[in-house]
């Protein structure tokens, strides 16, 4: 994805269940977590999977550094023991998924994964952010290219977009969707 540290990240009781895990000697409990949802809004239909890619890359690049460490250190809520283990954390997890753009439906499995107990809990958050705006993007686009009935319909979801990702990962889940790629086309005079 890039260079920026996502592992705090995340919604704070992830980090004190993963600590409770660890203080009552729960760590090499091995758990399966399924990635899911209940129902489609407005009755919707399917959705269109995406963001596997970024979580891919997530889990792949998730460690606390010292910074981190020392910034949980400073909340006074985590035993050093479990710091330590954050501090040379990485997943040893096995993750299964469906293929981006698979149609997939109300509680079905999208991604299970089956790690010890708190790497499992530790990648909770993050996986949801990824997936859920993706999927959301590639599913209104997919809808938007079944409506415009074999005509190619384009993204341009950047002139409003909240930020630069919402931008860019918006733009990858419209083409997973179904949109044709957004090319810049120019003439002899630069337009």
């Amino acid at each position: 994805m890039d260079n920026r540290k996502l592992e705090l990240v995340t919604d704070f009781y992830e980090l004190t269940m993963s600590n409770a895990y660890f203080v009552k000697n729960m760590s090499d409990i091995y758990a399966y977590f399924d990635v899911f949802f209940r129902e489609i809004p407005d009755k919707g239909g399917y959705v269109i999977f995406a963001g596997l890619e970024q979580v891919i890359d997530y889990v792949k690049n998730l460690k606390f550094n010292d910074e981190d460490i020392s910034y949980l250190r400073s909340l006074n809520k985590f035993s050093n023991e479990f710091l330590n283990y954050l501090s040379s954390f990485k997943f040893t997890g096995t993750i299964w998924s469906v293929p981006e753009g698979t149609v997939v439906f109300p509680n079905e499995p999208l991604i299970t994964i089956k790690a010890p107990l708190i790497e499992a809990q530790l990648l909770e958050t993050t996986i949801l952010l990824l997936i859920n705006h993706q999927s959301l993007i590639a599913t209104k686009a997919s809808r938007i290219v079944n409506a415009a009935a074999g005509r190619p319909v384009m993204e341009f979801g950047a002139r409003r977009a909240h930020n630069v990702d919402a931008a860019v990962l918006g733009a990858r889940a419209a083409i997973i969707g179904g949109c044709v790629r957004n090319i810049l086309c120019f003439n002899s005079k630069g337009i």
